[in-house]
């Protein structure tokens, strides 16, 4: 007789995402009590009747922003896709797909984040100079105050007062979001809504659209939505999360290396959003290479699979 089980069906995809947005939702109840907690065991009760000392830029509070960042990544973005591969009883390393990573698929991704930081530059440009009708007026002054006070928290967390903040700096703002983020968006979100819809496609852009209004910073959306789609395709040719994780890192981590090289040479960080580093032509060069060199990882990726399947 044979005794052996049928491998297990995982729940349907709706049912994921349901799971996955509940998990998100008490991670995010949770995430912030543990920052209030964070919060009174460094500074005291009085801190709760002046939260406003934290955006003041005295860099006494900095220590309890920075704790109240990793306490959302954790708890929002990293613990809510562990959870749902749990429910799913399958390891997190199958579930989400970590092949070991390949030096020359890392090279590639690499390159492709290197070669579209003009072209992520004028995004992030036309994005910020975005004009809505004069009936949404209100609508615009709305989002714009949101935007500066993303924009002043940001500032806040990239002050670097010396090489040893700026390791923590890559630590909570490169290298957490990037891992937390990426498991999911791409891997969570990004893999219900493949199955849900059957088309990658769809999936990508979908998940893109939420990683970046989930930021609330509506002058970065484009940019953002770019972002999220080229870390989907990634991580739909590579199959394995590394990648995007990789990338994802990249991106931030060249910010958080941009704010100390200002602060370095004196330039104010409310600047570094709004100038241009790069001549019209990078931008245009920017772009071609960025298509050139995820046409070059798609058939690589592609190339590989056939050596393995034959």
């Amino acid at each position: 007789m044979n005794f052996s089980l049928a491998p297990r069906e995982e729940k349907s995809a709706y049912t994921q995402l349901l799971i996955l947005a509940c998990y998100a939702l008490a991670g995010a109840v949770v995430g912030s009590l543990l920052s209030v907690v964070a919060l009174v065991a460094l500074y005291g009760m009085e801190i709760m009747q002046n939260t406003m000392a934290l955006s003041t830029g005295d860099p006494a509070y900095l220590a309890g922003l920075r704790i109240a960042q990793s306490l959302t990544s954790l708890c929002l973005f990293l613990i809510p896709p562990v959870l749902l591969a749990i429910t799913e009883k399958t390891r997190i390393t199958t579930f989400y797909g970590f092949k070991r990573p390949k030096p020359v698929l890392l090279l590639i991704v690499l390159l492709i984040m290197l070669s579209s930081l003009p072209l992520m530059e004028w995004l992030t440009l036309s994005n910020q100079k975005m004009v809505l009708p004069e009936y949404l007026k209100s609508v615009e002054n709305w989002m714009r105050e949101k935007e500066a006070a993303a924009m002043n928290m940001t500032i806040l967390l990239l002050r670097i007062r010396g090489f040893g903040e700026f390791l923590v700096n890559i630590l909570i703002i490169a290298l957490l979001p990037a891992v937390a983020e990426e498991l999911l968006f791409r891997g969570g979100v990004q893999r219900s809504f493949s199955r849900m819809f059957r088309n990658p496609h769809i999936a990508i852009w979908v998940s893109a659209f939420i990683f970046s209004a989930i930021h609330m910073q509506f002058f970065g959306f484009f940019p953002r939505l770019i972002l999220g789609a080229a870390f989907g395709y990634i991580y739909l040719w590579t199959g394995s999360l590394w990648y995007a994780m990789l990338a994802h890192f990249l991106n931030n981590a060249y910010a958080v290396c941009q704010a100390w090289y200002m602060q370095t040479h004196g330039i104010p960080l409310d600047q570094v959003d709004n100038s241009a580093y790069f001549p019209w032509y990078a931008y245009v060069i920017s772009l071609i290479l960025s298509i050139f060199l995820f046409k070059y990882l798609k058939d690589k990726t592609t190339q590989s699979d056939g050596k393995q399947l034959g």
